[in-house]
């Protein structure tokens, strides 16, 4: 009874109760009832909503069955591995043509001369210029075969886009030629590719080439095409050494007077060369297709639904000049920002060196774990009120349109990946690859905003892990090395069989050196480095590029070279301090100078060390993978003294022997 009456008294009040309910309310009361249940209404309307992920995120990656631990990515709609995601877009001509055909011939490539508005070639435009100038080189003696190499030596800009499209519409084989590779390095590729063609952007790079020539160390060298305008000098002195310069615009010209008809290539063309600049010995010759490059970005396209050119986007270059660079991202105002972890660094390091007092610190990092607590949900957005508050000034220096940033390359920090996801408001997604799989096979799943790892296998490979033995590292414990497999991964080395068979074995799968681990959610974390492994002279075996992942976390430190070998018991390192950060982390702890008298202070010197070392101990290192010693360096490794490739990878021979006396001195000045 007494249950009866409990129940009775929490029934629901009929409709007339409620109607006599809201006729005895004034009419101010219903005017803010109804209020707000608009506020209500509205929120629910237009609360932020999370990225829907592809798949669970619990589950990113699957076994393959029969394949000996063989991973595979769950996004797909098929068993198979992916190949292309569009029918009509199967090399990279098509891909482009598709483009065309999307983008209603819309913008495609843009420049901008110094303080001056971008200004846009149409896809029409860039097409009947690639044409012209294909047809150019055809006139002059070039095969449309994927036998004809050309050669490209130039920095990032239109022409060059429109040089590669150019051997693409006449199934000819793209070699780039970096600036950063040396002089030596690009006499071995001009000779081992058989390249008699070179377009150049500048005259220096002509005067480079000809040097070779003259010395009779490139015999088959025969023709130079310039970007920018150059002297009567120029041409006079190829002519002399049988080598004809032209500007591109008289090759272009040539062509449109003699067209040719395309002749596309075929999804297993050779399409590009990429020779890896490597950190010993010459240069490696990847030879990628056609459908190596369609198939790794039509993975990442099937993973983030998003890619350029297929879809008849745009795509902006810089000025050439890397000053000039945050001024371009205002002007450009991107979408998409592929970007390496040391700008990432660089970034992070700026925003908060500007927050030059403990309560400046203390609000931004407050509003960044405001926005952090949105982002563990799955909401990526830009327009809370801590970003017009705090945020809004950083998203404004990227243009303030950026949706997605690509990162790769170099290992990036969490804190900072976490930071930037909150700060900057889109998607920031982690990769890993090399060259020999077409840049990229493995790529984070939109939604998972976690750090630490470099998510799961794209659709369009495969990924198992191999025993390491020397490193304890096996593959029944979910580590080892990363071995990929797939329609992504490169043919081979140009005219190099030994290294081809090092990098890949007979069923297919490429080798790639470096140690990874299988998380629970089947994403991939990489842990360590097989290629650069020594011996200690105890006989402890070392991975000194998992130990600079390490030290480099150290406030103070931008770069770090350790340094071992089997004649040595312990490790010494070089280096490089952040010119930005470790004036203020230094005066925190007594130290006071400029930067180049605090390089040389030893106590400082002392202070740095200890923190590396101990961040070395909350990772687990072995005391045998301690640095005992280090010496402070103020210039920072680069591309243009020779001590990193252009991919921004130390190169470990070159920094040996530029820091020989300095090594010497370190192992001197310890006994153990």
């Amino acid at each position: 009874m007494q249950a009866q009456e409990i129940l009775r008294s929490l029934r629901l009040p009929e409709f007339d109760d409620l109607s006599q309910f809201f006729r005895n309310l004034p009419a101010t009361a219903l005017v803010g009832i109804g209020a707000f249940a608009a506020v209500v209404a509205y929120w629910f309307a237009s609360r932020p909503r999370a990225v829907k992920p592809p798949c669970d995120l619990r589950m990113q990656s699957e076994e393959v069955e029969g394949l000996a631990g063989a991973r595979r990515s769950v996004i797909g709609d098929s068993p198979q591995l992916l190949t292309h995601y569009y029918d009509d877009a199967r090399t990279m001509y098509e891909v482009f043509r598709r483009g065309f055909s999307i983008s209603e011939n819309g913008p495609c490539l843009g420049f901008r001369k110094p303080k001056q508005p971008y200004q846009w070639l149409s896809y029409k435009e860039v097409a009947e210029r690639a044409e012209a100038l294909g047809s150019g080189l055809l006139q002059q003696g070039c095969k449309p075969s994927t036998k004809q190499f050309i050669g490209v030596f130039a920095q990032n800009r239109p022409e060059w886009i429109i040089s590669e499209l150019a051997c693409y519409t006449y199934s000819m084989v793209v070699v780039p030629l970096y600036d950063t590779l040396g002089p030596g390095a690009i006499r071995y590729i001009v000779n081992t590719a058989d390249i008699s063609t070179v377009i150049c952007d500048k005259p220096e790079k002509a005067r480079i080439l000809l040097d070779h020539v003259e010395r009779k160390e490139t015999p088959g060298l025969r023709s130079i095409i310039l970007m920018d305008p150059f002297e009567k000098e120029l041409r006079e002195r190829g002519r002399s050494c049988g080598v004809r310069i032209q500007t591109m615009q008289e090759v272009e010209d040539c062509g449109r007077e003699c067209r040719h008809v395309p002749v596309p290539p075929r999804p297993e063309d050779l399409s590009i060369v990429c020779f890896t600049s490597g950190t010993t010995g010459n240069p490696k010759g990847a030879m990628l297709t056609h459908g190596n490059v369609v198939a790794d970005f039509s993975g990442f396209l099937k993973v983030t639904e998003s890619v350029v050119y297929c879809h008849g986007g745009r795509i902006g270059f810089f000025q050439g000049d890397i000053r000039l660079l945050s001024d371009d991202m205002k002007a450009l105002r991107p979408t998409i920002f592929p970007v390496v972890p040391r700008l990432l660094n660089r970034m992070y390091d700026k925003i908060f060196s500007q927050a030059d007092t403990s309560l400046k610190r203390w609000i931004l990092e407050f509003a960044a774990r405001r926005k952090k607590a949105e982002v563990r949900n799955g909401i990526i957005r830009n327009d809370s009120l801590w970003d017009k508050l705090f945020f809004n000034k950083i998203q404004a220096s990227l243009g303030g349109c950026v949706r997605m940033i690509v990162t790769g390359a170099a290992p990036a920090s969490p804190t900072v990946l976490g930071f930037l996801r909150a700060a900057l408001g889109c998607q920031v997604y982690e990769g890993y690859g090399q060259t020999e799989c077409t840049a990229g096979c493995t790529f984070t799943t939109p939604g998972d905003w976690t750090s630490g790892h470099v998510g799961a296998p794209l659709p369009c490979n495969l990924i198992r892990l191999k025993d390491v033995e020397e490193l304890n590292y096996f593959a029944s414990k979910g580590e080892g090395e990363i071995c990929v497999k797939g329609p992504n991964v490169f043919k081979g080395y140009l005219k190099d069989e030994e290294r081809t068979a090092e990098a890949l074995d007979q069923e297919g799968w490429l080798h790639t050196g470096d140690i990874g681990k299988w998380l629970p959610n089947g994403t991939l974390k990489i842990i360590d480095r097989k290629k650069h492994i020594f011996k200690l002279a105890q006989g402890e075996y070392i991975a000194p590029e998992k130990i600079e992942n390490i030290y480099i976390r150290s406030d103070p430190v931008a770069q770090i070279y350790v340094h071992g070998d089997s004649l040595q018991a312990f490790l010494v390192g070089i280096v490089v301090p952040d010119s930005e950060v470790m004036p203020g982390w230094a005066k925190k702890r007594g130290f006071e100078g400029t930067y180049a008298e605090l390089c040389k202070n030893k106590e400082l010197q002392q202070a740095i060390m200890e923190d590396m070392v101990r961040l070395g101990k909350e990772s687990g290192l072995h005391s045998f993978e301690q640095v005992k010693a280090i010496y402070i360096h103020s210039d920072m490794f680069s591309v243009q003294n020779g001590l990193l490739t252009p991919t921004l990878k130390a190169k470990r021979p070159e920094l040996r022997d530029y820091f020989k006396k300095q090594i010497e001195e370190l192992y001197s000045s310890i006994s153990i």
